[in-house]
């Protein structure tokens, strides 16, 4: 029985080589799409908002007048209808028009889940969503019924006041105001989960605000020694002088971008 020679060995060695290096090549290649994606996804977004402010005249969401353009989704005290509005399709609940984004409870109707609504009934953006936060909490996020998804995989966005935050062990002490979340699907609250490497969340940062964690509109979320840490080494939710801990190689960032509008 012949076996194989050395050099039909060697060609077999060099082709796998060149199948493995293609393959990894290929997931380097989707892995980039997709985190320029995690950019042009927030700028559409943010420039959804803005229409819609210069049509309505009011941040989706908070909008009082909601129901009178599209009818009230249920008859229920949860979905607020200043117009008197009768139920109909497509339907929708109206905010307060404070201008702030807030929050209800389990199962009804909140102005963060409404924000995505009230774009999409507008024609906004694509997709339809619900308006209603899902049975976990009053901020319980479901990708894709009442938030929309990313394109690099697992993530999404959601939408959320935090005026003057004083920070926890999770998020810096800062005034986020409106602002959009970019992370993954967090057990009975908003997109927060980690889906990015410290690396990845810096090469976002660096090309739209100042490649800083804890500065500028683009902030990191893990402040504490996982996604980004404080340059003297506090380690404190109130230390904003900080840098991405670009040496860890492992998914420990999610992002929060403020004041879009």
């Amino acid at each position: 029985m012949r076996g194989f020679s050395l050099v039909e060995l060697s060609i077999v060695l060099v082709i796998l080589g060149l199948l493995t290096g293609g393959i990894l090549a290929g997931q380097s290649l989707i892995r980039a799409s997709e985190l320029r994606a995690v950019t042009s996804e927030y700028q559409r977004y943010t420039a959804a908002g803005n229409t819609f402010r210069d049509k309505y005249f009011a941040i989706p969401g908070d909008f009082r007048d909601a129901t009178r353009f599209w009818t009230r989704g249920v008859a229920a005290a949860h979905c607020v209808s200043q117009s008197g509005a009768a139920v109909g399709s497509p339907g929708a609940c109206d905010g307060d028009g404070n201008g702030f984004i807030s929050y209800a409870l389990a199962s009804e109707s909140a102005e963060g889940f409404q924000f995505w609504r009230h774009l999409a009934l507008a024609g906004l953006v694509e997709g339809s969503y619900t308006g209603i936060a899902s049975a976990g909490g009053s901020s319980d996020a479901t990708i894709g019924t009442n938030v929309p998804a990313s394109k690099l995989g697992n993530a999404a966005w959601s939408f959320q006041n935090a005026s003057n935050y004083v920070g926890d062990g999770s998020t810096y002490a800062m005034d986020y105001g409106n602002m959009f979340n970019f992370g993954g699907k967090t057990t009975n609250a908003l997109t927060y989960a980690t889906v990015l490497k410290p690396e990845e969340a810096w090469n976002i940062d660096t090309k739209m605000d100042d490649g800083k964690p804890a500065s500028g509109k683009v902030i990191a979320r893990y402040w504490n020694n996982a996604c980004s840490a404080a340059d003297d080494g506090t380690h404190a939710n109130n230390d904003l002088v900080a840098s991405y801990k670009l040496s860890d190689s492992t998914l420990q960032c999610a992002l929060h971008f403020r004041h879009p509008f």
